[in-house]
């Protein structure tokens, strides 16, 4: 049976990445470092994905899968050289980790002399995360290993959009791998990243150019659903859907979407009907209660949310290259400023810095925006604004 390899066993690996992969006839191995996961993988064989549908849940069993002790580096080398196709989805933060692992997978692989090629989709929330771990994991290479890896690895960047939140608690307790899913389950990849024939994955859409699926996917998904978060905090939301429902909150979302819009048309000539219709698709996806997806897991770690090439940041620059006013993705980013959930230690220090240090010196410390800038002035003053406590309405009044 074809082998497929899943380096990470969370909640998109299994139910987003690992569902496709059963649905292709793959059998399928996850690599991860709780064990606790590992060991349930490989005592069940099998675990649900629950896929919302209106008001109840369709469950899906993906079977044949396996765990892989992702501490143990001989057996996660010996798990690649037997792949036929491999993903990753651990986080961008954590991605550092598994260079060496990974690199020790190429090597086993060039050992025993296989040409086929290894084609790895790399499911991180990242621009150019196939060319970020490419330059990490070569640091662990020779330069025949090198060499190798350019000849018969290719790193295959997707644009993820399914939604896959922590899984609420009732499921989790009866299973603690299910996990809980939207309907939405398309897989747009890079198709000119392949090396060798294009692998049959069950609702992977291969396209080229592909940069404009990337930025799609962060600059309208992730930007307005950060957003959706920040404004939610504020207004003390515990979820996404809450939040979505709010009329002020909802308008600056669609606002700010139509804003980023605006800046894709003019960068990829991309009609701008085509991407109205798929605004409204995402803000009607964010009133799915069933997701349970909270504010503060859409939210967290605003130390790499409001980057320079990240979701709000990212995008303002991109309307801002094209002379497009962006007053809804600025607001934004100044209520992302004042987010800092106790949990989150990232969003804290960037919230206690914009307190202390001030606005103008998080924004360049955090944001790669200089205090001199336009942006930067704007946000200061909705910054400003927000701790005054003026209404989410009234904010751009």
């Amino acid at each position: 049976m074809k082998q497929a390899l899943m380096y990470g066993a969370g909640n998109i690996g299994r139910g987003f990445i690992g569902q496709l992969f059963h649905m292709s006839g793959y059998e399928i191995s996850y690599i991860d470092v709780n064990m606790a996961v590992i060991d349930k993988l490989n005592a069940d064989g099998q675990y649900p994905v629950y896929i919302t549908d209106g008001d109840d849940y369709r469950e899906y069993l993906v079977t044949g899968v396996h765990g892989v002790n992702g501490r143990d580096n001989e057996a996660i080398a010996e798990a690649m050289a037997n792949a036929d196709i491999m993903a990753t989805a651990v986080g961008v933060n954590i991605l550092k980790f598994i260079a060496a692992p990974f690199a020790g997978g190429v090597r086993r692989r060039m050992e025993k002399g296989i040409e086929a090629p290894l084609n790895v989709i790399i499911c991180e929330n990242m621009i150019e995360a196939d060319k970020y771990f490419a330059g990490l994991v070569k640091e662990n290479l020779n330069d025949e290993e090198k060499k190798y890896f350019d000849t018969h690895i290719a790193l295959v960047e997707p644009s993820i959009g399914r939604m896959v939140p922590a899984t609420p608690k009732e499921i989790a307790e009866k299973n603690p791998l299910a996990v809980c899913v939207e309907p939405y389950c398309e897989l747009p990849v890079d198709k000119n990243a392949f090396k060798g024939e294009i692998p049959s994955i069950k609702n992977m859409v291969p396209f080229a150019p592909f940069d404009f699926f990337i930025r799609r996917k962060l600059f309208m998904h992730n930007m307005s659903h950060a957003l959706t978060s920040y404004f939610g905090a504020l207004r003390g939301y515990t979820y996404i859907w809450e939040a979505n429902g709010d009329p002020e909150i909802r308008k600056m979302a669609e606002a700010a979407l139509a804003e980023a819009s605006a800046a894709l048309n003019k960068e990829y000539g991309v009609p701008l009907t085509e991407l109205k219709a798929f605004s409204d698709n995402l803000i009607e996806r964010f009133d799915n209660k069933l997701l349970g997806d909270t504010i503060e897991r859409v939210g967290r770690d605003t130390k790499r949310k409001l980057s320079v090439n990240d979701r709000l940041v990212g995008a303002a620059l991109l309307c801002e290259k094209h002379g497009i006013a962006a007053p809804y993705i600025t607001a934004g980013i100044a209520a992302g400023l004042h987010f800092a959930p106790a949990s989150d230690e990232s969003s804290c220090e960037v919230a206690k810095a914009a307190k202390e240090s001030g606005v103008y010196s998080a924004l360049a410390t955090y944001c790669g925006i200089a205090s001199d800038a336009p942006l930067a002035k704007a946000v200061e003053a909705c910054y400003k604004k927000i701790g005054e406590g003026t209404a989410i309405g009234a904010l751009l009044a």
